[in-house]
């Protein structure tokens, strides 16, 4: 039986206006992720939201189905496959890769 992992992760879900598919797409994560023993702490933003949140510390990735500006220290991940179903097993492969490294750290 897989071991399930107790790790929380706070996590950005960037669109456009913040709310309607960054709270899709995060809704869906948190419903996947709990499965496989994850707690997601998700809050949904703005793209321009995205420095402030990352410059208070304490996010450990930023999922988004817009451009995200900026280099940060943190994985940022294209969720726009979660919205269209096109590349959606391709975009669960690097979410778990990422999730994996972070746990690794």
């Amino acid at each position: 039986m897989e071991k399930l992992s107790k790790k929380k992760f706070r996590v950005l879900s960037v669109c456009g206006s913040g709310t309607v598919s960054s709270t899709m797409v995060g809704d869906r994560l948190k419903d996947i992720l709990d499965k496989k023993g994850y707690t997601l702490d998700i809050n949904e933003v703005k793209p321009t939201e995205v420095s402030s949140y990352v410059d208070q510390g304490g996010v450990d990735f930023i999922i988004a189905t817009t451009t995200v500006s900026g280099d940060y220290d943190i994985p940022v991940l294209n969720a726009v496959p979660f919205l269209t179903g096109f590349g959606e097993e391709e975009f669960l492969e690097e979410l778990m890769e990422t999730i994996e490294k972070l746990e690794n750290q």
